[in-house]
């Protein structure tokens, strides 16, 4: 049995908003509850409601800009950066600029639509 297994066709997750989620490794990908690794492209001028997840979620920005409200505050990381945000944390994700922005999210456990608690 192999102890490597080289993903080259993640799941596309079907979006209405313009955004490109490609999940590597998770629930959808390889049934892994414990990650879920997944390349995005968020448009300009997308954002999604607040949220606060039963995970913890990494991001790395790759190209472009991406704002975080976490909370009370407004963060706004550019390539190079990255940020974990804890698990039962309010937050909302958007790219209110005129770039797309590409990057990387990391969740812990995986993400999980059940678990996201998106509002409404």
């Amino acid at each position: 049995m192999k102890k490597y297994f080289i993903q080259s066709t993640p799941f596309v997750v079907p979006t209405t908003d313009g955004k490109l989620i490609e999940e590597h490794h998770g629930l959808a990908t390889t049934n892994n509850p414990e990650i879920s690794i997944a390349h995005m492209i968020a448009p300009p001028k997308w954002s999604e409601p607040f949220q606060t997840p039963e995970f913890a979620e990494y991001t790395y920005i790759i190209k472009g800009k991406k704002q975080f409200i976490i909370e009370e505050d407004t963060i706004i990381l550019e390539a190079g950066q990255s940020i974990k945000i804890e698990k039962n944390t309010r937050v909302q994700y958007s790219n209110p600029f005129d770039e797309p922005c590409e990057y990387i999210a990391i969740c812990t456990p995986a993400f999980d639509f059940t678990k996201v608690h998106r509002e409404e």
